[in-house]
């Protein structure tokens, strides 16, 4: 074997390796990362029907407020491995190095191999693919399944196999079960590459696309068909939704509210910089954006670069299934209403990746100095100005890799002086051969150096996304220096709080902080948390770490109760949750917001001595905050109330527990 064909076989395998190492290195220092998922693994991996739900807590009293999907594989480590960090996040991280493989794959059907590395490298380092692929959150499943989807339709349109496109609308479906209608982003795109550009006729074509569309209905489908058919009272509420419905919660709280900011549960618009340019500001600027000036400049050289191309040719067919995903996702994300958090942006990293590593290759076959020199200066500049947003943050690294990406773009189209030859197979013959560009041996360094220049900058912040650890509802990558939104969230206004759980509507003006709630955001994206345990609040966003006297506490004697606790709020009860061992009910939901259970129902189960304790204090009689004018329930401001009014108070460990079985 040649040590070209030897590189050739061991760099993929190095390029995964190394991305194996980024991923799985230190993971176990975020603890329970998101401790709402974490509870829900705990849940999945006490009980097969929790497993099913996807519920909050092994007696199924809620669901998360997601499709159950990316659960699955963490609730089968746990139960492979036992419950614990390290059990929950590597599954995530070999998502993302499976993710890696996929995008290297799906470029090298039509590029060389240093064109897929190239793409695999970019997916690796992207900054909030570091972040997403070392936590719990559903993205990691969703973004592999969109990248095999992205594969499986590049690989039918080549012949036209219908196997293929069929795929890849199982991939969607159950794409659509990880993280429900985000999935379904990248199917215009791809819809429109494959009837445009699939070697067969027409009608064939559509038929396909019919095909593959009843296979993403059928593999979406199915688990809504299961939950419709069993009986809301043998089932958990689904969370989320404020008619326990599972269609309500993907049209509404997770469909049309997060596009037009309508109210679906009592939170409303928690974001209010929509916009063309929110790509690139300072909440998703450096998560997501360091190279994608370069994949839009590559996207729209791409038909010049592909000028004189069949409709067929599959170099233009993987530019339009990387650039619809692109330009749809991109878009819907830039100018949403609704809740937008700035780690959504992961689901746009293959698409990046992906026309980086073929664009590069295209520029590399055509012999274009100018273009890479555009390509290169562009990403240079747009890397200085996201390095030196966090100024205290290696400050020489801006600056280096400004001047370094600069000369380089200028040397790209000096060092490239080109050669003619003319030759002609006969000496007699009149015609001559096209004249041939060659290109000096040492431009490929300089070419190298491009590269490297510009993966500069995000591999600095994937490194030190890496290495530090991160827990909470909105975890951000890179330093923690970076530009905090009002009320100590990343681009959200504040939100007030109370100690029985989220008060919506009280934000304070000119985006101060709520009382105890601090702009010390660090890595969480939120400020602090509630100050500590005082009321057992850990926050809307963030967990309570229960004292060794209240965990005892709700331990005791708890195998005689369905719930060792109860507490408003899905982050509240999965501190406890997760430190007992025990189910904890999370009345109303992720947001405290759910009509679930209602006060009647609560009252049946306290009357039949299925809940041992409530955790929280300060709960006052005038409900939440807001409730009557927005999209959500009261019912547990109504519970809060009638637990303090009936039952006597007292403190543990710093904070206030009712115990519901001695009135």
């Amino acid at each position: 074997m040649t040590t070209t064909h030897a590189r050739t076989r061991w760099a993929p395998a190095g390029l995964l390796a190394a991305t194996a190492a980024l991923y799985l290195w230190g993971l176990g220092s975020s603890g329970w990362a998101n401790s709402f998922y974490s509870a829900a693994v705990q849940a999945g991996s006490q009980s097969w029907k929790a497993f099913f739900f996807g519920s909050s807590d092994a007696a199924n009293a809620i669901t998360v407020d997601k499709t159950p999907a990316s659960l699955w594989p963490m609730e089968l480590s746990a139960r492979l491995f036992g419950l614990n960090s390290w059990s929950i996040l590597v599954p995530q991280a070999l998502m993302g190095v499976a993710t890696v493989a996929v995008v290297y794959a799906t470029v090298r059907r039509r590029f060389p191999v240093w064109a897929g590395l190239l793409a695999g490298a970019v997916m690796a380092l992207t900054p909030v693919a570091v972040l997403m692929f070392r936590f719990n959150n559903p993205d990691a499943l969703l973004v592999l399944l969109l990248t095999l989807a992205a594969y499986c339709v590049v690989r039918a349109q080549e012949r036209a196999v219908t196997r293929w496109l069929v795929l890849a609308g199982v991939c969607l479906g159950f794409a659509f079960l990880a993280k429900m209608l985000q999935a379904f982003l990248v199917l215009p795109g791809f819809a429109l590459v494959y009837v445009m550009t699939a070697p067969t006729k027409v009608w064939r074509r559509v038929r396909q696309l019919a095909l593959a569309g009843v296979a993403m209905v059928v593999s979406a489908g199915w688990w809504l068909l299961a939950v419709a058919l069993v009986p809301a009272s043998e089932r958990p509420y689904i969370g989320g939704s404020q008619t326990n419905s599972v269609l309500e919660l993907a049209l509404g709280y997770n469909g049309i509210g997060r596009l037009n900011g309508a109210d679906y549960g009592g939170l409303g618009n928690l974001n209010q910089e929509a916009g063309p340019l929110r790509l690139f500001d300072t909440e998703a600027g450096g998560q997501i954006s360091w190279l994608l000036p370069a994949a839009l400049i590559l996207l729209a050289a791409a038909p010049w670069l592909t000028r004189g191309a069949s409709r067929t040719d599959r170099a233009r067919a993987q530019f339009g299934v990387w650039g619809g995903w692109l330009a749809v996702t991109g878009l819907v994300f830039s100018l949403m209403q609704g809740i937008f958090h700035a780690y959504y942006t992961v689901a746009l990293a293959p698409a990046i990746a992906g026309l980086v590593g073929a664009g590069a290759a295209l520029l590399w076959e055509r012999r274009e100095p100018f273009l890479p020199a555009a390509v290169t200066g562009v990403t240079a500049l747009w890397s200085y100005v996201l390095l030196t947003r966090d100024g205290d943050w290696n400050p020489w690294l801006g600056p280096a890799v400004l001047v370094a990406g600069l000369g380089l773009a200028v040397a790209l189209p000096v060092s490239s002086r080109f050669t003619a030859r003319r030759q002609a197979p006969d000496p007699e013959a009149k015609a001559l051969e096209p004249v041939r560009r060659r290109m000096p041996r040492w431009w490929g360094a300089v070419v190298a150096g491009a590269i490297a220049v510009c993966l500069a900058g995000p591999a600095a912040y994937a490194v030190d996304t890496a290495a530090s650890p991160h827990t909470g509802a909105i975890p951000t990558a890179g330093p923690s220096t970076g530009g905090l939104g009002p009320g100590g969230f990343r681009g959200g206004r504040a939100l007030g709080m109370s100690p029985t759980g989220p008060q919506p509507g009280t934000g304070r003006p000119g985006g101060a902080p709520p009382q105890g709630m601090g702009r010390g955001a660090g890595r969480d994206g939120v400020g602090g948390g509630m100050g500590g345990r005082a009321g057992g609040m850990g926050g809307l966003l963030n967990a309570p770490t229960p004292s060794a006297e209240l965990t005892t506490l709700l331990k005791s004697g708890a195998a005689a109760y369905t719930w060792a606790a109860a507490t408003v709020g899905s982050n509240n009860a999965a501190g406890y949750q997760l430190a007992t061992g025990l189910p904890v009910m999370a009345v109303g939901g992720f947001n405290g917001t759910d009509p679930a259970p209602t006060l009647a129902r609560f009252q049946r189960y306290v009357a039949e001595k299925k809940i041992h304790y409530f955790v929280g204090s300060g709960m006052g009689t005038g409900g939440r905050a807001g409730a009557s004018g927005s999209g959500g329930s009261d019912e547990a401001a109504r519970i809060g109330a009638w637990v303090q009014e009936t039952f006597t108070a007292t403190t543990v460990g710093g904070v206030t527990v009712f115990d519901l079985t001695a009135r």
